[in-house]
């Protein structure tokens, strides 16, 4: 069955994320590695099942790469956004068939591509232009080719994530479009009003309660 993989919150830099981190949950968060396919960097930590958090930032010291990024980080809107303020930007799927999940899915995850750092290696779907899925609401699909998983090797922070949810108008187009990768049991829909903006929020427990992100800062 499909899990939720990671949560992924973008920020100017990585000092920057892990203030907001601290502000947030009220944990540092630790340093991960670096990306030099994509010229990015990265601070992780466990959220319990399975399941981690993802820090990530360009990383100003690196190659800059001939393709664009992942994580919508190239795009002009995203680098505005982060520059003011971390935020939670997207999430990503665990998968035992990227290529069964590409041939089901009612919309473009990307091309399966393999990615190596040190002893890890994994494939993720990946989009020529580096553009969130479903503005960040459609998971990234990820499939693991080491164990164990690597959340394994993470710091553990006394922070679980509980529960996420996704706010749309659009809310059975949605539903439709998880079931056909078969992520529909990992979150909560709800409906919005057409004037208002969509987003996700995720509720991770945490050493001082229960705490909210969201992808509106």
């Amino acid at each position: 069955m499909n899990k939720l993989d990671h949560i992924v919150i973008a920020a100017n830099s990585l000092e920057q994320g892990v203030e907001y981190i601290q502000d947030e949950l009220g944990v540092i968060i630790p340093k991960g590695g670096f990306h030099s396919t994509m010229g990015t960097h990265n601070h992780l930590m466990q959220l319990g099942n399975e399941a981690y958090l993802e820090l990530i930032a360009i990383n100003p010291d690196a190659e800059v790469p001939g393709h664009l990024r992942w994580f919508g980080l190239d795009d002009a809107l995203t680098r505005e956004s982060i520059r003011h303020s971390p935020r939670l930007i997207t999430w990503v799927m665990n998968t035992s068939d990227i290529q069964s999940v590409k041939q089901s899915a009612s919309f473009d995850i990307g091309t399966p591509t393999e990615l190596q750092r040190n002893n890890l290696r994994w494939e993720i779907a990946l989009t020529d232009d580096g553009r969130l899925l479903g503005n960040g609401l459609l998971p990234y699909v990820i499939q693991w080719h080491s164990q164990p998983h690597p959340s394994n090797g993470m710091a553990e922070m006394g922070c679980q994530l509980k529960s996420l949810t996704i706010y749309h108008n659009r809310a059975e187009w949605l539903r439709s479009s998880l079931a056909s990768i078969e992520a529909a049991h990992l979150v909560e829909v709800k409906e919005l009003d057409d004037s208002e903006a969509v987003y996700f929020s995720v509720e991770i427990e945490t050493p001082g309660g229960l705490k909210t992100l969201s992808s509106i800062v």
